[in-house]
This record gives structure tokens, sequence and C-alpha cells, in this order.
């Protein structure tokens, strides 16, 4: 029996895991962590990732994590309407509908249909080697572990894509975020919105269980030491002149909640299949989260892998193929996410007029023209 091996835990490794197991594939899972939960902090699923999910048979376990979304507006500092994304149009061309969700919730799901003898924590992987008998594995620990295939799932950080593709060390997008979940009971938030002005981005978003996700981006050199030691006092000064409820949603919210981190992608590789050796997930194309596709590309990227690996016993060939389907596709997803945020994270007044008058004239059909392409492309098709 031909032996699997997955660095990383995250989403992308854990539906690999699953997915494999759905096709008599069992998978040993090794995670740096020493524990997962999952961080406090939401995403999106979009349509596309939900129709990946009823692919891999795990559509029904997590619609009830997700709360739907049926608008997420972007507005101006004033609160008023710059564009309206139409949510219909990614629902209606897969059929599925948009949802946000706990990143922790989405883990919780995820490790409760992987066997727990097939994962093991706290095995941080250094680098691998070729071997005649295989790929060997070194860790943190001083252990070995030698597999045929190895599907590498351990994040935008991921030292072993750094030791096969050198040059493709993480970058740097020019802003720093910080995100918090928290109470919807005194606030009563009920759609979702980003907000542009000249003091950065703010966004927020129900979720289940009455809570609510946000998040605040402001331009910054990398490891700012000041950004490091802010508070909600700090967040609550600089977004005053923003339109509510970001002032309530902030005052909510308590200086332990907050996760802090700069916002980082790697540049779009040239492949993401190496021998018996593929990369998935923010491992193989991160991006930013401009365009809330990160995870969804990684659940994309398992509904595709499991497709190949239906239709051919080389498993090598499959990994191949899997890369002429992926390439294009996370290429475009993480090249105009980088755009988007570029341009939402203006603070010349003059552009930002200049901005927020030509999305406001713009007939949305022009606005969603990006949205459109990337759904152009049936994923599941070559």
């Amino acid at each position: 029996m031909k032996r699997f091996t997955i660095i990383g835990g995250g989403v992308a490794g854990l539906t690999a895991a699953i997915g494999l197991n759905k096709i008599g594939i069992q998978a040993t899972i090794y995670e740096s962590a020493k524990a997962l939960k999952g961080i406090g902090a939401g995403f999106g699923l979009a349509a596309n990732a939900i129709q990946a999910l009823e692919y891999l048979e795990l559509k029904a376990g997590v619609i009830p994590l997700g709360h739907y979304l049926e608008n997420y507006n972007i507005l101006d500092k004033q609160g008023r309407i710059l564009a309206a994304p139409e949510t219909k149009t990614i629902s209606d061309k897969y059929e599925q509908d948009n949802f946000a969700i706990h990143r922790a919730d989405l883990h919780q799901f995820l490790l409760a249909q992987i066997e727990y003898e097939n994962l093991h924590l706290g095995k941080r992987a250094l680098k691998i080697e070729y071997q005649k008998g295989g790929i060997d594995i070194f860790f943190e620990d001083g252990t070995i572990h030698q597999t045929d295939y190895l599907i590498i799932a351990d994040g935008v950080n991921s030292r072993l894509r750094q030791q096969l593709i050198p040059s493709s060390a993480p970058r740097y997008a020019g802003y720093t975020c910080w995100r918090a979940t928290i109470d919807n009971a005194n606030i009563n938030l009920s759609t979702g919105s980003e907000t542009w002005g000249n003091k950065g981005r703010f966004g927020m978003t129900p979720l289940v269980g009455n809570k609510i996700y946000w998040y605040a981006c402001i331009n910054s050199p990398a490891h700012n030491k000041v950004f490091s030691r802010y508070t909600i006092k700090d967040l609550q000064q600089n977004f005053a002149s923003y339109h509510d409820p970001i002032t309530s949603v902030l005052a909510e919210t308590n200086d332990q909640q907050l996760i802090w981190n700069d916002i980082i992608d790697i540049k779009p590789l040239k492949n993401l299949a190496f021998g018996n050796i593929l990369f998935i997930g923010d491992a193989g194309h991160a991006t930013t989260p401009n365009m809330g596709q990160g995870a969804c590309q990684a659940i994309e990227d398992v509904a595709v892998l499991i497709d190949e690996l239906k239709k051919t016993t080389d498993v090598a060939l499959a990994f191949q193929i899997f890369e002429k389907r992926r390439l294009k596709r996370t290429r475009y997803i993480t090249e105009t996410s980088w755009a988007i945020g570029k341009v939402a994270q203006w603070e010349n007044p003059i552009s930002i007029i200049i901005r927020d008058t030509l999305m406001r004239i713009l007939p949305e059909e022009v606005k969603q023209y990006k949205l459109k392409k990337l759904l152009s492309v049936d994923f599941m098709k070559l």
C-alpha cells in the first residue's frame, strides 16, 4: 500500500485527509501546533467553496456552521454605498449560497472526520530528502518519517516550500490587520460590509451563535512595533470618524480578543507539483484576503485533487494534472486580490475622491467584472 503524508493540519490539510479517506487512501497528518482549535477569526465560504464541499460530501455538515451572506456592500467612511456586490452572481453560477464561518467551528467539524491515530501534533517539519525508498521528512524533534507521496499544506510560511523553491518567500502587502470575534447581542448586526477610508479599511459580518467577526487594515511598514502594542482604544481613535456601528463594534471588543498580524501572500508559483510532492492551499498559492478566496481555493484544491486521483492510479500524474488545472485560476485570484488591496488602502484624499466617485457612478456590472471573470472558469473542468 502506498503511503500518503500531509504536512499541515489547517483547512487544506484536514480537508485533503478527509477527501483521500473517502476514496480509500489513508493519509498521515503532521501538524506543528500542539493543539488544533483554529484561530478566533472568521472568513468567507463563497458558493464555489460550497460546491467543492458538496463534491467532497461535506456540505451538509458545514452549512449549519455558517451565516448566510445575502449581501456584502463596500462603503465609504460615511457609510454610503460604493459597491453592492451581487452575491447572487456567484450563487447562481454554482447554484449554491455564500456564507461566513468561524475558523474554529470549521476546524472542529473537520477534525471530527479524522481518525485521531492518523493525526500527529507538535511535529514541525524542517526539511525533506528524496531517498530510494521514498521521501524522508525531517522533524524538529529529531524524528524522521518516510512516505511515498507528500502533500504540503502548511501555509504561507511553509519551510518545505522555501526549501524546494527558495524564491518563494512571503511578500508583505503593505498593510497590517487586527481581527476579533465578539458578541452581537448589543449591536444586532444583520449584514456584512467593508468600509474604505483614508484611515484604513474596516470589515464586519455576522456569524452563527449571534457573533460578529470584524477586521481592520491599516497601512504600515512590516513588523511595526508601534502597532504590535495597539489596543482597542488606539483603534477607536483611528476609526473615530467612521460611520456606525464601527465605533460600537470596537467598544464591544476587549484587548484580549484582538488578533494582529501583517498581511502577506506569496508571488504566484510556476509549479505546484514536484514528482511525488504536491503543494495545496496557502502553501502553494497564498493570497491576500481581499477577494475572500483563501480558504475557498484550498477547498477547491482538494476537490480537484480527489477528482484526479479517482481517474488514475498514477499519483504523480494526478499531481501533474492538478497543477495544470489550478495554476491559472489561483494566479488570477492572487494577482487580482493584491491589486484590489492596493486600491482599497489608498490614503491620498484626491485619489480617494476619484476612486469613490467612479465606484458610485460605474454600473455594477463593470465593478463586478473581476468577480465574473473568476466565475467564468468552472474549477471542476480542465
